[in-house]
């Protein structure tokens, strides 16, 4: 005696799941064809748990030693604050997201280096972005006044990669 349709739909269903599973795979869609107007959509997706992010490490600061001066008089001394490169006037951003690379290839010399003349419109690095080589131009003429970024480092959208004088 053959089997009723919803067990068939189900035990489909069933080798479609350990198909994902024993593949390694997050979702599998298919589309079967019964007749003129008959069909069935079948998608089954699993979702895989994110890692947990990695515990950060944080610099804590060493007590610091006890001073005479009243506690109002050292809230008022704290250090300031470094500047955030963001934050300068001469700062190129970063256009997209991607790594950043300060040489054309690995062994050549970099497009730049601290202390450069550069003109505007002058290669400074290459992002890659989806497997595509992006040359990155100096935004305007000027000195390289610090370089924010290491080769091959990941980059975001806006973030600072030099620092032009």
């Amino acid at each position: 005696m053959s089997k009723r349709p919803q067990e068939q739909d189900v035990e489909f269903i069933k080798a479609l799941a350990e198909l994902l599973r024993d593949n390694d795979l997050t979702e599998i869609e298919v589309n079967r064809e019964f007749g003129d107007d008959d069909s069935m959509t079948v998608r089954v997706a699993r979702q895989i748990p994110a890692p947990a992010p990695a515990p950060v490490a944080y610099p804590v600061a060493a007590p610091a030693p006890a001073v005479a001066a009243p506690a109002a008089s050292a809230a008022t001394s704290a250090p300031p604050a470094a500047p955030d490169p963001a934050d300068d006037p001469g700062v190129v951003p970063s256009p997209m997201v991607g790594t950043a690379y300060l040489q054309a290839e690995p062994g050549a010399p970099s497009f730049v280096k601290v202390g450069d003349q550069v003109a505007e419109g002058q290669t400074i690095l290459i992002i890659e972005a989806m497997k595509t080589m992006n040359q990155i131009a100096a935004p305007r003429s000027g000195r390289v006044k610090r370089i924010l970024i290491t080769d091959g480092q990941p980059v975001e959208f806006g973030a600072p990669l030099m620092i032009l004088e």
